[in-house]
Parts: structure tokens; C-alpha cells; sequence
């Protein structure tokens, strides 16, 4: 009882030291004064309306947008044939295989962006979105891996017999059969990768050259303190939707998972 008692007094604090900074930040985005600091001057929404009318910001918006979205369909794309053939088949390194994929996963990220660079421009590829997307991809890809799998463990193979059995060919027992079973699993893969892509600054920094995404933008703007506050704006709308999406990719997993028992 005592140490059941302990692990959530634990749990309670590290979690409120782990997330309490970070429920400052729209706090201070409603600062009527420049300095992030206590006493709050007074509140305003002004630097939520700034927002709209910078161009730089919003390009680097839609340049995250379309990062995120391609990123997303690719991992994803990936993701759904590479765990079902984890999950179905038996093959000679299919452990290796698996450690190689989640390899990215515990690999530093300045690693991954140095040697991706050096790897894209040998290949005659500058920095640019499209490198930007490829790198975006191998860091989602785990995870998708580990959703779709998840989307796989329960699914009963017998549906797919019997459709083959009844006539269907392997493609038409795949899109009408596999597909809709695991369609929950793929939408939450597609929300969390998305998310992943979107939040992500180190490859970014490294492989985007002059398409800056987002985050990338951010970290431009924090350097002068005039442009404090916007950013803080900008960094409680992008909390808010990181949250919703999430929490969106969560109840289509739990969806996936009941819908297989």
C-alpha cells in the first residue's frame, strides 16, 4: 500500500515537473508586455493577430504542412507492409530487420541530420524539402512500424482465407478485407507521424537549406526578444494541435484494438 502510495506521489511530481514549463507557454502568449516574466503586465490577444499577417511564418508553415503530410503517407505506406510481414511471416533476419528499422529510435538525432547532409550531398541532392521529406520519413517510420504492428497482432487470418477461398485475389482480399480491419491503426499512424514530422527540428535544420519549416522558424525568431512574444503565440497553437492530434491518434489505436479482439 505504502509503496503503491509512493509510485504516485512520484508519478504526480514527475509529471508535474515534466509538463508544468510547458503550460507557461500560453500562459505568457496572452502577455500584454514583452518580457516572459511575472507579474503578468496585462492580457491580450495582439500577438495571436500578428500572427496572420507575417509571410515568412506562414510559408514555413505550409512548408511543415507539406512536409508532415507527404512524411505521414510514406511512413505510413511503409509502415503497413512492413508490420504485417513481421507479424504474419517467419524469414531469416526478420530481427535484424526489425532492430534496423527501430534503429532511429536510439540513435542521436545531430547523428542521423550530420550523416543524412553528407549522404544527400553526395548523392547531388542540396538541402531542400525534398530532403527534408526523405529524412522526415526514416524518423517516422518506427513509428508506424510499432502502431501497425499493433494493428496486426490481433487480426484474424482466417478473414483472409476465406475471402481467397470465396475468390477474391490477393490485391482485392487486401483492399476490401485488411484494409478496412486496420483502417483505425492507420489513421492513428498517419496523426502520429504527422506529428512527428511537424515537431521535429534537427533534421530540419540540417536538410531544409532555405524552405525553413516551422519549427526551424521558431528557433530563428526566439533569438531576438522582440519576437518573444509572437512566438509564444505561435507555440501555444501549435501545443494546442500536437494535443488534438494525439489525442485523436489515440482513440483510433484503442478503435483498431478493440475492433480485432
Amino acid at each position: 500500500m505504502k509503496l503503491a502510495f509512493g509510485l504516485q506521489t512520484y508519478a504526480f511530481f514527475y509529471l508535474g515537473f515534466l509538463y508544468l514549463p510547458v503550460l507557461f507557454l500560453p500562459l505568457f502568449s496572452f502577455n500584454d508586455g514583452t518580457i516572459v516574466a511575472f507579474p503578468i503586465k496585462g492580457w491580450t490577444l495582439e500577438w495571436y493577430r500578428q500572427l496572420g499577417s507575417q509571410d515568412t511564418l506562414i510559408q514555413a508553415l505550409v512548408n511543415s504542412l507539406l512536409v508532415g503530410a507527404v512524411s505521414a503517407m510514406l511512413s505510413t505506406a511503409m509502415g503497413l507492409f512492413a508490420a504485417r510481414a513481421y507479424v504474419r511471416y517467419r524469414f531469416r533476419g526478420k530481427r535484424i530487420s526489425e532492430g534496423l528499422v527501430m534503429l532511429p529510435l536510439v540513435v542521436p538525432g545531430i547523428i542521423v541530420a550530420s550523416s543524412m547532409l553528407v549522404l544527400f550531398i553526395s548523392m547531388g541532392l542540396k538541402p531542400s524539402l525534398t530532403a527534408v521529406i526523405l529524412g522526415h520519413t526514416f524518423l517516422a517510420l518506427p513509428f508506424a512500424v510499432a502502431i501497425m504492428k499493433s494493428a496486426f497482432d490481433d487480426f484474424d487470418v482466417s478473414l483472409e482465407e476465406a475471402a481467397l477461398d470465396l475468390g477474391s485475389t490477393v490485391l482485392e482480399t487486401f483492399r476490401r478485407v485488411t484494409l478496412p480491419i486496420v483502417a483505425p491503426g492507420i489513421v492513428s499512424s498517419l496523426l502520429v507521424t504527422f506529428t512527428v514530422s511537424f515537431d521535429e527540428f534537427v533534421l530540419a535544420f540540417f536538410l531544409s537549406g532555405n524552405e525553413p519549416t516551422l519549427p526551424v522558424y521558431i528557433w530563428s525568431q526566439i533569438r531576438f526578444p522582440a519576437k518573444l512574444p509572437n512566438t509564444l503565440a505561435l507555440g501555444s497553437l501549435l501545443l494546442l494541435a500536437s494535443v488534438l492530434l494525439l489525442v485523436i491518434a489515440e482513440f483510433f489505436r484503442r478503435r483498431s484494438s478493440k475492433s480485432l479482439v
